[in-house]
This record gives C-alpha cells, structure tokens and sequence, in this order.
C-alpha cells in the first residue's frame, strides 16, 4: 500500500505513530553490532531524498512498551511508498509488520533544508525576473548549494529583457539583495497539489513542468504576481522570513552554464560570521579598520613585493659570487655547505655558472671535475661536474642511505631525509671526503 505523507500538508509536524506495512533487506550494517532494514508504515513525517534535497533523519521507537528505539538515517520513495532505512542493535528485535512504532524527525536537520530548500527557490526567481535566467538544475550539498542557470534568449525577449549569457557578479549581488528583500516581506509561502499537467499550468510558473500528473507547485508571494512558482516536492516554511538570509559565495562557469554557490538560513549566518571573524583577525594585523582595510592590505603586499624584490637581487648576487668562486677554484674537486640557502637557490648558483662560461672569452672560468652544493636545512645535495655523470652518481648511490632525487650528466639533485644520511651519500662518492 502507499505511503500517507503527512509532511506534504504540514512541514512543521514533527512525529506521528505509525503501523509498519513492510520490512526488507535485513543485514548486518558497517558497525558489527547493529543490523540494517528497510521499512514501510501506513503513514509518516519523514521526507524522502528528492528533488535536490537530501532525505530526513531521525529515529523509530516501538510503542510496545519496550521503548528500543532505531535510528533513521535514510529515506527514499518508490512507486507512492515511503522506505525508511532503519539501524537497530543486533540484540534487539527487528521491526515486523503490524508493529505500531512512533516516528520522530531531527527537527534541526528539516528546518535546515527547509531554509536552504526555499532559499535556493527564492533566489532562482530573482534571477528569472531579473535577467530571464533559468534554472538548469541545483544541488543542496554538505558544504554549499550550488545553482547553474542558463539563458534562453527567447524567454528574454518575451519578458523585455536584455539578452544575458551569463551571470557576472554585479547581476549576482542584484539578485541577492533582490531574494533578501523578499525574505523581509516575509512573503507567504504556499503548496497547492494538481491532478493534471493543464490545471497546473495556469499558473505563472518560472519552469516548465517535467511531468503530466501528481504535481506539487510552491509559490512565494501573491500567486498573481508571484516572487517564485515552480514545481517541487521538497519541504518549505511557511513564509519567505523565516528562512533568515540568502548570500552568494561566487559564480563560475560550467560548461554553458553559470554556477553559482550560496547558503543560506542558519548556514549563511554562520558563514558569514566565520568570514567576519577572519576580517577582524586581519584587521587586528594590520592595525586597520575595515572601511580602510583593502588599501591597508594593499600597502602590505607593496611592502612584501619590494622585500621580495630585494631578497631575489641579493640571492642573485650572492649565486654569481659563488659561480665565480667554483668556476676559478681551479677545476678542484669541492663540496660546499650553504646554511641560508635553499635547494632552488643552489640552481641559481649553476644557472650563474652557465651564464659566466657563455661570456667567457679569456678561458678564466673552469668547470671542476665535481662539486657538490649543499642546502643544510633541507638535506639536498646539487652535484655539478664536466666529467663525472652526476645523473649516475645520484642513482648509484642515493637510494643506499634513502635518498631520492635523479638529474643529467653535468648537474643532479639527490634528496634526504636527515643530515646524516646526506654526509654519508657525500663519503660514497669516494673522490670527495666530508
């Protein structure tokens, strides 16, 4: 028998008693004490996952006078039946039909899709009645609600409108502040149920309608000149107040589509305080307000470039000295230990090197037969040479004292984990002493 949906004429009901019609698919579930069924009753609260938004939770109790009680953590619909995803304790009783059971849902996690459900609703409206955008589809994730919104330009000249491809940020703050200030109409909110595709269909829905029976329209607003109306099945509250704030996170295309991101109710709350928080933190740092906290930032990053600028001269000029010093030590097998310097900066020093003997044309500048660069704080050796393969000498002798690391003939890197095990690397070489 089908399922009585006692959330579609009253969201706000928060449990009810009900007959189980049916039990399948009993097994054991992840957790090795407890088992998994799946159960139907005559009626119920719960809301199954449909339409973009993720089904109720919550819990059973038997009405035996037992009290055991399971918990709902899944809700799904097949053909007008309600499945109720149920885990209980391996030591305790299965649900069986006929059992009378009372069924409560997690009130904060259906007032939570409440809001974000109407939000979404009352934002795609704002941005159909402003820029004939039309929604192509929407997801109520974990972390965000996503929206992508397409453009047909045949809707655009119907409604008068400029013919828009995509949404910039401008025309996202419009549309928020738009939907916000339906919220603080707090505008009515109002499901009817229509047998048939055409009694639907007289009124001024945003979208067209998927389906021809059993058809479900929320509106928001005065159903004549509505802020929304569109087809849908999830819950919604009562009126647009109550679900607080809707804010824009950020746009991106997808595909041809514009994505935008959003929370709202509590969520948004939330976010924007953690956001707000984050400013303050920075404004504290750099001693600034937040009406001047953008030219305050933009001072640092001016003062961080030019420190930037300076450290890269002063690295460059300390890596031509070094290459001076190598290529003039006489050809001499070496090893060198630089303290300050990363491994990156040992490639300038070869980088300086290259460029000297390009310039060379008194033959001053010899090449050695082998140096080795060492960056002490990160245990990287670079190996330089004319003659030995440092490619092959990396390969050779690296992995014996867990190195890594691989390069060409004339310059290789090999990688440690302590300073030991790079002393040691740099004795196998056997030509080189340390």
């Amino acid at each position: 028998m089908k399922t009585l949906k006692l959330y579609e004429n009253n969201t706000y009901l928060r449990s009810c008693e009900a007959v189980v019609t049916a039990v399948k698919d009993e097994h054991p579930s992840a957790s090795s004490d407890e088992q998994m069924c799946i159960v139907s009753f005559d009626q119920t609260v719960f809301f199954p996952e449909g339409g973009g938004q993720s089904s109720d939770i919550g819990q059973a109790t038997f009405m035996d006078g037992s009290e055991h009680t399971l918990a709902v953590t899944d809700v799904q619909e097949k053909e007008g039946i309600v499945w109720h995803v149920l885990l209980h304790k391996a030591s305790q009783p299965a649900p069986e039909p006929g059992d009378r059971m009372l069924l409560e849902i997690d009130w904060d996690h259906r007032f939570d899709n409440m809001q974000r459900h109407l939000g979404e609703h009352i934002l795609s409206g704002a941005f159909y009645r402003l820029f004939g955008a039309v929604n192509k589809g929407f997801h109520m994730g974990e972390d965000y609600i996503t929206v992508d919104l397409g453009f047909d330009h045949d809707v655009q000249e119907k409604m008068g409108l400029y013919h828009f491809d995509r949404v910039t940020w401008e025309m996202a703050k419009q549309a928020e502040l738009e939907a916000n200030r339906v919220i603080w109409l707090d505008a009515p909110v109002t499901r009817e149920h229509f047998d048939t595709r055409a009694e639907a269909e007289k009124l001024p829905l945003r979208k067209a309608l998927a389906f021809d029976e059993d058809i479900s329209i929320v509106t928001v607003g005065d159903p004549d000149a509505p802020y929304d109306c569109v087809a849908c099945c999830g819950t919604h509250p009562s009126s647009a107040g109550q679900v607080g704030l809707i804010k824009i996170y950020k746009i991106e295309p997808n595909k041809n589509l514009s994505r935008i991101y959003l929370e709202c109710g509590e969520r948004a709350f939330r976010h924007y305080q953690n956001r707000l928080d984050d400013m303050y933190d920075i404004s504290c740092e750099l001693s600034a307000g937040y009406d001047d906290l953008l030219s305050k930032f933009a001072v640092s990053q001016q003062k961080t470039q030019e420190l930037h600028d300076r450290l890269y001269a002063l690295t460059q000029s300390i890596a031509r000295s070094e290459a001076v010093s190598i290529l003039t030590g006489g050809g001499k097998t070496d090893v060198r230990y630089y303290d300050d310097l990363s491994s990156n900066d040992l490639i300038l020093i070869v980088k300086q090197m290259d460029r000297l003997e390009k310039a060379d044309q008194s033959g001053a500048f010899t090449r050695p037969g082998l140096t080795v660069l060492v960056s002490s704080a990160e245990n990287t050796a670079i190996l330089i040479s004319q003659t030995a393969d440092c490619g092959k000498l990396v390969k050779e002798n690296a992995p014996a004292f867990s190195g890594k690391g691989g390069g060409k003939p004339q310059m290789a890197r090999a990688m440690f984990s302590s300073a030991e095990d790079l002393k040691n690397f740099i004795k196998a070489l056997g030509y080189i002493t340390s």
